[in-house]
């Protein structure tokens, strides 16, 4: 999974009470930096990232900006900020010990909101897998427990990137680590799953090398090369090129893979804001 850092994910973050705090103070001047913005920071791999979308269409609109404007559609809910601090071919393992977690995550101030959704990258890195990975996760919820201990955390499991065998395999340990920590999981998996029964390469772009392209083709792919390979964000060449084996290799999310993720996102995310908004009025009766 390539890296690709956008400069939009260094946004800072504002300080909230606690959960219990009717909607009405979330515009305290402690949390000025963002005009009393609800916070919510992305933790996750590629899947998460978008690493080639960004590449492709630099001005987007990509997840943490559609999921803001998802949420700022619903006239009910408070204004939203989503840090996307998400990083290509990372693992939690990764995350911690290269300084990253500290450097982006630890100190992201009045965060409310924190969705982690890790493991294809852990499975494939991690020595002892299924061992290992609840330990790490462990790991890192404790982290952010200590660190933002006013946020919701939210364990997801993972899109269905690798084969069925192997998603639920990782979420089953993801379920595992929540329950333990007494944390609700977002299972975002069906949805991705029920979108991939529409057409099953309608979510993901191609990425192919330009070696491996007739030369006969290679005027024609030109707009799409990128370094050594061939990346295309949706389905224009496959008439032509699709029959080429490995053409539809690659699963990472296109921008409509990313739309699911963040409708999904909104989604869940609105129940858990009027449920504290709910219980904010019940507080100030």
């Amino acid at each position: 999974m390539n890296k690709f850092l956008a400069a939009s994910f260094t946004s800072s973050a504002t300080l909230v009470f606690c959960l219990l705090l009717p909607l009405a103070l979330l515009s305290n001047t402690t949390r000025a930096e963002h005009k009393g913005k609800v916070q919510i920071l992305l933790l996750g791999d590629s899947t998460t990232e978008g690493s080639m979308p960004r590449l492709m269409k630099p001005d987007g609109p990509h997840l943490e900006t559609v999921l803001e404007q998802l949420l700022a559609a619903e006239d009910d809910l408070p204004p939203c900020h989503v840090v996307n601090s998400s990083l290509s071919g990372e693992y939690i393992r990764r995350l911690i010990d290269s300084g990253r977690y500290d450097r982006d995550a630890a100190k992201l101030p009045g965060v409310d909101y924190i969705f982690i959704r890790y493991g294809l990258n852990d499975r494939a890195k991690v020595e002892n897998f299924t061992t290992e990975f609840p330990k790490h996760f462990h790991e890192l919820i404790e982290r952010l427990r200590k660190d933002h201990p006013e946020a919701v955390l939210i364990p997801m499991t993972v899109i269905p990137f690798a084969n069925e065998e192997v998603s639920n395999e990782i979420n089953a340990l993801v379920r595992q680590v929540a329950a333990k920590k007494k944390l609700s999981v977002f299972d975002i998996y069906p949805r991705y799953a029920e979108e991939l029964t529409k057409g099953h390469n309608m979510f993901n772009y191609r990425r192919y090398p330009l070696a491996k392209i007739p030369k006969k083709y290679h005027d024609l792919v030109k707009p799409f090369v990128h370094g050594p390979g061939v990346l295309v964000m949706a389905n224009e060449l496959d008439p032509i090129l699709g029959h080429l084996p490995g053409w539809y290799g690659d699963r990472h999310p296109n921008l409509a893979g990313y739309n699911i993720i963040a409708d999904e996102t909104a989604t869940h995310l609105s129940l858990l804001l009027r449920k504290r908004a709910a219980i904010g009025n019940k507080a100030t009766k």
